[in-house]
């Protein structure tokens, strides 16, 4: 058996194949189109009938790479950055350059045996790039908002300006305002307000959508208390199939919300964790904080950490851990059920 390990580029790809003891074969390397990905696999079918794929996990790079080893049948693994990092690293020789990093690749991909085996992008990714272009918008919404107020306070600052500034009462509000100014700067205010009426419809909208996909592809992950449509909406696209994860605990470690280990000389010990998918932890911590206000079981353990000696972020981090095994059953059932309307 070989293993070939890429380093993905925007314009080439790097090939190395290497035996199961990490020496190095050969190398190659090839453009990013689907041709050049043939001539890739030409490449390696001369190599050895019994080989796996070690790619990079750099999916905005590698995915057209990954799509096309996949539909020709071929082992495909996903090796995180930080691993390849580690092999480059401890490899007898210094340097770095594209056959270094693809040997450290497939170095990796020995070295660890139950490394992610990519699989093509489902509806998730569909939410996820939804998802991502509202946040864009609300973010040069907020942007924009920030320059109007400057304007307006130029403008007059004794006028006491609209606290939400996104809503279309709002909208009404500054442009009346601003209609009794004249010059460059009111001029350039009553723009803003137009750019951010536009930027809301479409936030709107956007929102809409998500919310219709989600309710569709994730009704157990919505019948969560404390879990809204743009939350479960995050959760189901920075996962990408929750079926990748072997159990509760694996997706735990990934999304950060299981404690590590910091002990030795058998004092059990254990700290936060700040790795993992900080977006996933992210919605888990809004779903969190929403229980911890109005949902009476969530309450309850809270109290009763507290009591036991527990800060209030102590408390809290118990109570994502456990919710993070509630999101991930309530995504295997989404799943499930999914498989099951497939197959109907």
């Amino acid at each position: 058996m070989i293993v070939i390990g890429i380093d993905a580029h925007k314009r080439t790809h790097t090939a190395v194949a290497t035996d199961q003891m990490g020496q190095q074969l050969s190398t190659k390397t090839v453009g990013t189109t689907s041709k050049d990905h043939l001539t890739l696999l030409r490449w390696a079918t001369g190599k050895d009938d019994d080989r796996i794929w070690a790619i990079e996990d750099c999916r905005h790079l590698s995915r057209r790479l990954e799509r096309d080893l996949i539909a020709a049948g071929e082992r495909v693994v996903r090796v995180p950055p930080k691993l390849m990092a580690h092999a480059r690293d401890s490899a007898r020789s210094y340097g770095k350059s594209d056959p270094i990093d693809a040997l450290a690749v497939a170095r990796a991909a020995l070295r660890e045996p139950d490394l992610p085996v990519a699989r093509l992008d489902g509806v998730e990714r569909e939410i996820r790039l939804l998802v991502d272009h509202r946040e864009d918008l609300v973010g040069e919404r907020t942007r924009i908002i920030a320059r109007l107020r400057w304007h307006l306070h130029e403008l007059d600052p004794g006028w006491t300006q609209p606290a939400k500034m996104e809503r279309a009462s709002a909208f009404v509000k500054v442009q009346t305002h601003v209609s009794d100014f004249a010059g460059l700067v009111a001029d350039l205010a009553a723009r803003l307000v137009d750019h951010l009426r536009r930027l809301t419809v479409e936030i709107d909208e956007l929102a809409a959508e998500i919310t219709s996909r989600t309710t569709v592809l994730a009704p157990s992950l919505l019948a969560i208390p404390g879990c809204g449509a743009l939350t479960a909406a995050k959760i189901l696209g920075e996962t990408a199939q929750v079926g990748r994860f072997h159990s509760k605990d694996a997706f735990a470690r990934h999304n950060g919300t299981a404690p590590l280990p910091v002990w030795s000389s058998n004092h059990a010990r254990h700290r936060l964790s700040r790795t993992g998918n900080r977006q996933i932890n992210a919605g888990i911590h809004r779903i969190a904080l929403t229980q911890a206000r109005c949902h009476a079981p969530a309450r309850e353990l809270l109290d009763r950490r507290r009591k036991n000696g527990d800060g209030g972020m102590e408390a809290l981090r118990v109570l994502k851990r456990r919710l993070s095994d509630v999101v991930f059953r309530a995504m295997v059932v989404d799943q499930s059920l999914a498989v099951i309307d497939a197959v109907a």
